[in-house]
């Protein structure tokens, strides 16, 4: 009997511990069921609030610079509610502020070239740097304004620029670049026009440099998880070597100092 009672008494302990385990993991349980139902109400109410909350963002976007154009690609991983790492690529042309296209023959039908032209100056930048969150939008139709700093290695390709002229001494056409020997027929009258987008490629020389840039970007974007805005910066270049790109200029650069506009689009996650 007295073993019996022992094994009931064991049996009702086990039965009781198991009780409080079960209860205590269904309380477990609930308290992380509503802390994540917390939480989404929470970025449920920051994106209602024009709060921006994302894990990354990636975004595409066109330049409209004070020397050129381009185009850029940047991936972002936010860090904080307000910080940003950003990763961007920049494929811009730098024209030079004496380029002036012309058109041999009658106008409007004729092949037009650029005198004195002696490369196209085409730039790569890949660079690293912060996104930072100044003013959130407020609500949905408000407009989040972010400062944006970055820096990195800047890549210079020169192409050179051909023209179609004709040869005084022998009455042919001929395509040819800016050289020593046919700087004369390069600069001189008989250009018939250019020698099209097509030549030039296979000599490209490459200049390794370094650049910097700054910008405020503004987002207008009416949902959170698309990107949609325009970014004003300034931005420079410095090469290792001079960079030219007209004929008979005093100075060439090596020092590349520009303001920009950009057209953002893109997504959030």
């Amino acid at each position: 009997m007295k073993k019996l009672s022992l094994f009931i008494l064991s049996g009702l302990m086990v039965i009781t511990s198991f009780a409080q385990d079960t209860t205590s993991n269904k309380s477990g349980k609930g308290d992380r069921k509503e802390a994540r139902r917390q939480k989404v109400a929470s970025l449920i109410k920051q994106a209602e609030e024009g709060v921006l909350i994302y894990r990354k963002q990636s975004i595409f976007g066109f330049q409209f610079r004070t020397n050129g154009y381009g185009a850029f690609y940047e991936l972002g991983r936010m860090k904080t509610n307000r910080k940003t790492n950003i990763y961007r690529l920049d494929i811009t042309e730098i024209k030079h502020q004496k380029e002036e296209k012309l058109t041999s023959g009658v106008v409007f039908f004729g092949n037009p070239f650029i005198y004195g032209k002696v490369n196209n100056f085409y730039q790569a930048t890949l660079g690293f740097g912060q996104q930072l969150i100044l003013g959130q939008k407020g609500n949905k139709n408000g407009v989040a304004v972010t400062a944006i700093y970055n820096g990195g290695l800047a890549l210079g390709l020169l192409r050179p620029y051909y023209v179609e002229v004709e040869d005084p001494l022998t009455g042919e056409n001929k395509v040819i670049k800016y050289s020593t020997q046919d700087s004369a027929l390069f600069l001189g009258p008989t250009i018939l026009g250019s020698g099209g987008f097509g030549k030039g490629w296979s000599e490209m020389k490459m200049k390794p440099g370094a650049f910097v840039k700054t910008a405020l970007r503004f987002d207008y974007g009416r949902f959170n998880e698309v990107v949609s805005g325009i970014e004003i910066g300034l931005s420079a270049e410095f090469y290792a070597d001079k960079i030219q790109i007209m004929a008979n200029q005093p100075k060439d650069k090596q020092l590349f100092f520009q303001g920009y506009i950009s057209l953002l689009f893109g997504r959030r996650k």
